[in-house]
C-alpha cells in the first residue's frame, strides 16, 4: 500500500466526532493501517467512553498526539475523495487524517520507536476533548516531548495558540403584555444587551484578546416581554492572564434592573499555547532542516486551540502544526498538497531522531 492509498481509505471512513459508531470504526482502520505499515501491533484503548488509537511504547519519552474524529457529519462532505492536480480534498484530510498518517509513515524510518515513542489518535479534540483530556495530561507529564499533527499554514510549524474559553449567561427576567403593562415586566432582552455591550470592552488587542458574543437567544412571542435571554460567548486570548483577568470580569456581571437574575456557566476550555513552551522544540526543528538540506521551516501564531494547549499546560514541550499542508480545515474546500508530503515526512523522522 502507498501514503495516497491508505490515506484514501482512512478519508473515506468517514468519522465525525458526535458519532461514537463513526469513531469506533476510524480507530478499528487506522490499527489495521498500522499493521500493514509498522512493526509491533497497535491497539485500541478507552478514555471516558471514547476509542483511543494506541502504538508504540507504554511510557513514551515522545508522544505523536493526532486526532482521527472530523467536524463533518456523515455524507455532509462530497465526493469523500477528489484528486485535482497536486489537491487532494476529503472531510478531514487537512484536520487531521493526513497528518496521522504522516506521523505514522516517519515511524517506518525510525529503528525501534515503538521502544520510546507513542502514535496516539483521539477521537474527541472537534468537540472539546473532554474525554482525552486526562490521557493527554497524564502522557505531557512523564514525555519530554510532544509533537502535534495538526495541519500546516504554508509548510510552517505552530509555535502560539490562542486559549480559549466558553460562557452561556442566562437572564431569568418576568413575563408581562409588551402593550398593555410592559413596565410590570422585567426585560430579559435588555438585561442581556446591556452584557453585550459590555463584553466588547473586556477586549484587548495587544495580546490578541477578543470576547465574541455569539448566539443569542430571547423572548417568546412579539407581544410579549421577554422573560428569558441567553447568551454564548468565545473568548480567546495567546496569553493566560489575559483568560483569567476576561474569567473574572465575566463571572462578575450583575444585573441593572435589581429584581432580574444572572446564570452564568463555563470557563476556561483550553488553556494558550506560548512560547516558552514550544521554541525550544522550533530550534530543534530548525536545525534538522538544516541538516537535511531543507529550506527553513518558520513558525507562526494563530488563534485556533489544539490537543497541544493541554499538553503545554501540564507542562510538556510541544511542536505543532506537523501535519499536512493544505487550506480549508472545517470548510468545503478542505485539502492537502500532496507533493509535500514526503518531504514533511523525511523532516518529521529527522526530529524524531534527534529527540530519541
Amino acid at each position: 500500500m502507498t501514503f495516497l492509498s491508505d490515506l484514501q481509505e482512512l478519508v473515506e471512513c468517514q468519522s465525525p466526532s458526535e458519532d461514537l459508531d463513526a469513531c469506533n470504526s476510524v480507530i478499528k482502520l487506522a490499527v489495521k493501517i498500522s499493521g500493514n505499515n509498522l512493526p509491533h501491533d497497535a491497539k485500541i484503548i478507552t478514555e471516558s467512553g471514547r476509542p483511543v488509537f494506541w502504538w508504540g511504547s507504554q511510557n513514551p519519552e515522545v508522544v505523536l498526539l493526532c486526532h482521527l474524529d472530523t467536524v463533518w457529519p456523515i455524507d455532509s462532505y462530497l465526493p469523500l475523495w477528489r484528486v485535482d492536480g497536486d489537491q487532494i480534498f476529503g472531510p478531514g484530510i487537512f484536520d487531521m487524517k493526513a497528518g496521522f498518517l504522516q506521523a505514522m509513515y516517519a515511524l517506518k524510518e525510525i529503528p525501534n520507536a515503538h521502544e520510546k515513542i507513542a502514535l496516539i489518535g483521539t477521537t474527541d479534540e472537534e468537540i472539546g476533548s473532554h474525554a482525552s483530556r486526562d490521557l493527554i495530561q497524564r502522557l505531557a507529564k512523564s514525555s519530554k516531548a510532544t509533537l502535534v499533527f495538526e495541519s500546516s499554514i504554508d509548510d510552517t510549524v505552530k509555535i502560539g495558540r490562542k486559549g480559549t474559553s466558553m460562557y452561556r449567561i442566562t437572564v431569568r427576567g418576568r413575563a408581562a403584555h409588551a402593550g398593555l403593562e410592559p413596565e410590570k415586566g422585567i426585560n430579559a432582552t435588555t438585561e442581556i444587551s446591556h452584557i453585550v455591550l459590555a463584553l466588547a470592552a473586556l477586549e484587548n488587542l495587544e495580546y490578541g484578546t477578543t470576547v465574541v458574543p455569539t448566539m443569542m437567544q430571547s423572548g417568546s412571542t412579539t407581544n410579549t416581554v421577554p422573560a428569558t435571554a441567553t447568551l454564548d460567548i468565545d473568548a480567546r486570548s495567546f496569553l493566560s492572564s489575559e483568560l483569567q483577568r476576561i474569567d473574572v470580569a465575566i463571572k462578575s456581571f450583575k444585573p441593572v434592573h435589581p429584581e432580574a437574575r444572572i446564570e452564568i456557566t463555563g470557563g476556561i476550555n483550553r488553556p494558550p499555547l506560548e512560547h516558552n513552551a514550544t521554541m525550544e522544540l522550533y530550534e530543534k526543528i530548525e536545525e534538522v532542516a538544516k541538516k537535511l538540506g531543507a529550506p527553513p521551516v518558520g513558525h507562526v501564531s494563530v488563534g485556533g486551540a489544539s490537543d497541544g494547549n493541554i499538553a503545554a499546560a501540564a507542562g510538556a514541550q510541544v511542536l505543532d502544526g506537523l501535519g499536512a499542508s493544505g487550506n480549508g480545515a472545517h470548510a468545503a474546500h478542505e485539502h492537502i498538497f500532496a507533493s509535500r508530503v514526503p518531504d514533511r515526512i523525511s523532516l518529521i523522522a529527522g526530529l524524531l531522531k534527534e529527540l530519541i
